[in-house]
């Protein structure tokens, strides 16, 4: 007690340095090993502090080795003179790319690249013959519209993305959703009048890359078994179905990501079923920040 108090002087105020005469090139490189959330919230304790969390050092250090592939997505006029703090910023909402039917962006917390694919970028058998699809609008899918599938015996969904990632392991995802759904009276409603044939046969997946990495899986979209308290969980809802893992050692050359689901069992048609996007996103991210979507 004697100690704290000696520390003070007449007026009650510290006689000894304090955070504000702490050198801002010293606090710098403590934000280095800090993430971009964290920086922004010490940038408020005093003026050191702030112009540290400003420094071009500090952001060159957040932001991914290709971050100058990201900005070419965009017109030069957006980040030209912006700092490394505004570029981060600016990388941090979704770039599209590929006439809007795809987007990247940097993660808040870490600074990896995700990307998602639209729907409209994908191959889908029949998607132009409004006896088997539909396009959806929808504000729950980050490219604002959905292809329904209303009933086919040919299932397949294809697509492909070129992009030099950088280096990374990195998940590859399909969102999907069974049934149709609507908002009456600002109510979410589901529909499964057209939703069959997702638990006669599982639906395949496969991911394969450009230097022969491959990756499968098989899911049954619909449970074969139906809780009478519960209902079916798989209906109603968003599901990511993960179809694996690839690594990247290096953005260049550029990896070239090929992607497919297929049910093409012709014995039985299937039908009710919403396809959103692929999602490709650093592996173990979702467990270190806020959901992507």
């Amino acid at each position: 007690m004697g100690a704290s108090l000696s520390s003070l002087g007449t007026t009650g105020s510290p006689i000894g340095p304090g955070l504000g005469d702490i050198p801002e090139d010293c606090v710098a490189r403590v934000f280095l090993h800090l993430t971009p959330p964290e920086i922004c919230n010490l940038a408020r304790l005093n003026r050191a502090f702030r112009g540290a969390a400003s420094a071009d050092s500090v952001w060159e250090s957040k932001l991914p080795p290709n971050y100058r592939d990201l900005l070419s997505l965009m017109p030069p006029e957006r980040y030209r003179n912006l700092s490394k703090k505004d570029i981060f910023a600016l990388l941090s909402r979704p770039v599209p790319f590929d006439n809007g039917n795809k987007e990247v962006w940097l993660d808040r917390v870490t600074g990896r690249v995700c990307m998602s694919i639209s729907a409209r970028a994908m191959s889908i058998t029949g998607i132009d013959d409004r006896r088997y699809w539909t396009w959806v609008p929808t504000e729950e899918s980050r490219f604002n519209i959905v292809a329904y599938l209303q009933q086919i015996w040919w299932f397949e969904v294809d697509g492909m993305v070129k992009f030099p990632l950088p280096a990374d392991i990195y998940t590859l995802s399909f969102r999907l959703h069974l049934g149709r759904f609507s908002k009456r009276l600002g109510r979410r409603i589901s529909s499964y009048e057209q939703t069959h044939g997702w638990d006669i046969r599982p639906v395949r997946f496969v991911l394969s890359t450009s230097d022969g990495q491959r990756a499968s899986c098989e899911f049954c979209l619909d449970e074969t078994e139906h809780d009478e308290s519960c209902g079916n969980h798989k209906r109603g809802c968003w599901v990511d179905y993960k179809v694996g893992e690839f690594i990247v050692s290096e953005s260049k050359p550029i990896t070239e990501i090929g992607f497919s689901m297929t049910q093409i069992d012709c014995t039985h048609s299937k039908g009710g079923l919403c396809v959103d996007s692929v999602f490709i996103i650093p592996s173990n991210l979702k467990s270190e920040s806020e959901d992507i979507l």
